[in-house]
């Protein structure tokens, strides 16, 4: 066994962190995420990059935040050979692998082109090992290791006729509202989360070198279309879910250029249309898919114990943002509320420790540096990342004062006290919220005239420092527009 410990990073895609038993949620069935959590260190307030899937993504590789890598939306890519994390890593002796989706580059673009046809660019981010794998709507339009299964099980053609339905809106047209809870029926084997957490386990079982390894899980849920088979649904049966906190539309005044991302997402979303009743269904559907990724961390964590592995290995689970799941009466992600910005975060150290929650902020880049630093590896160029590994081992770093995300050229500023949003291109201020008097965010109170200096407060000490620099964009964002109605 090698004396360098390996490193098993397992990352949903659109995992809120409150969804989870550990977290408080008593109706969420995740027995294997709580056991990460009762051997290990859960971090409640853990904020991503970017409330989008590349954007999260690319900063987590690179360490950099969304403005320096230029990855602000899902329609641009970090080059080719970016220095990451990855890289760090092998020059330190890991063998760096993949399974699942990683969503680097853009699943929408490249005509033609197969996952296996994007294995070279991975090498170029630092993998020396790619099964790559897409999204659920992407998997109906370019093949891949999952597709290829599902082909091979008799399998594909129900999946897209299920997931072929449940298309984004496209103009003003969309067949199935995104609120549709119609079920992929399969077994839970070859559901795709299921199938990600089989060949992870093939992989650790399979696994004969004599290198430490880097493994890296990405599962596609609980992430829409709320797809969750019945035979899931069904562990609920009896179960109260929780409710969202809030079911209070955003308020659309004040907020300048913002209104236009939200709007967006409304209409993405059909908010016009999204009732109670329909949440809950949305929240059954996803609750399951959340089990089921749980369910392939518990035969990952077997596997890692059955292949005398287990006291060897950090095992770290994340996701690469939140999900709103009916709060402010949308669905999704992009905007800045915590639902969208806050993932769970589980670190459990090989061997296992005592149980501890850390309540302060953390950047989920920072999760990046700590890999680095349990791998002993070096900091890729441009890292901003601040290494959290010492809560771990009971060396608490210092506390960050403010945590950072972006998306779209807007940008969220949270401290202790208040969470206040940018636009990047005008440093206007557009939505404040009062953490300790409104934590469901509520009211915006960013033309409150008693809030004028803590607004002030924070651009200064915060915002202008951070934006002091152009932002690299490769094209013009959506919302850069010179005024909306207010």
């Amino acid at each position: 066994m090698s004396k360098s410990p390996n490193i098993v990073l397992l990352m949903s895609d659109q995992h809120r962190a409150d969804v989870m038993g550990c977290a408080g949620d008593g109706s969420a069935i995740t027995p294997a995420m709580d056991k990460l959590a009762a051997e290990g260190v859960r971090f409640s307030r853990t904020n991503c990059q970017g409330p989008l899937c590349m954007p999260g993504r690319a900063s987590f590789v690179t360490e950099r935040w969304v403005r320096d890598h230029g990855v602000f939306d899902n329609y641009s890519e970090i080059p080719a050979g970016t220095p990451t994390f990855l890289h760090g890593l092998r020059d330190a002796g890991y063998h760096t692998a993949e399974i699942g989706k990683m969503h680097l580059w853009m699943h929408s673009q490249h005509p033609g082109k197969t996952s296996w046809d994007f294995i070279p660019f991975m090498e170029s981010l630092g993998f020396a090992e790619s099964i790559e794998t897409l999204g659920k709507h992407a998997s109906l339009k370019r093949d891949n290791p999952y597709s290829a299964h599902l082909r091979t099980k008799g399998l594909l053609d129900a999946y897209e006729r299920v997931l072929g339905a449940k298309e984004y809106r496209s103009d003003d047209t969309q067949g199935i509202p995104t609120w549709d809870t119609t079920p992929c029926e399969m077994p839970i084997d070859d559901f795709v989360d299921g199938w990600h957490g089989t060949e992870a386990v093939r992989w650790i079982e399979e696994y004969d070198r004599d290198d430490p390894f880097f493994l890296w899980v990405g599962f596609p849920g609980p992430h829409d279309p709320w797809d969750a088979p019945d035979k899931a649904r069904e562990w609920y049966d009896g179960i109260e879910l929780t409710e969202p906190g809030s079911f209070a539309p955003p308020d659309l005044t004040h907020v300048a250029n913002l209104r236009g991302l939200i709007e967006m997402m409304q209409g993405i979303a059909d908010s016009e249309t999204l009732t109670p009743e329909r949440v809950n269904a949305v929240r059954l559907a996803y609750y399951a898919g959340v089990s089921i990724i749980d369910q392939a961390i518990g035969r990952v964590v077997a596997a890692l114990d059955q292949t005398d592995r287990l006291d060897n290995t950090w095992i770290i689970y994340t996701s690469d943002h939140g999900e709103m799941l009916g709060e402010h009466k949308m669905l999704l992600k992009c905007v800045f509320y915590d639902p969208s910005v806050r993932v769970p975060l589980i670190v459990r150290p090989p061997g296992g420790r005592d149980a501890r929650t850390v309540d302060n902020l953390i950047e989920q880049f920072d999760l990046s540096a700590a890999i680095r630093e349990i791998a002993d590896a070096p900091a890729p160029e441009g890292s901003e990342a601040q290494s959290l590994r010492g809560y771990v081992d009971g060396d608490d770093p210092k506390a960050r004062a403010v945590s950072i995300t972006e998306n779209w050229g807007f940008a969220g500023f949270e401290t202790d006290d208040h969470k206040l949003v940018i636009d990047e291109d005008t440093l206007t201020p557009v939505q404040l919220f009062d953490r300790s008097e409104d934590p469901l965010e509520d009211h915006n109170l960013v033309a409150d005239p008693d809030k004028a200096e803590v607004i002030a407060g924070m651009v200064d000490t915060y915002v202008r420092p951070f934006l002091s620099t152009p932002a690299t964009r490769p094209h013009q964002s959506l919302f850069a527009v010179e005024s909306l109605s207010q």
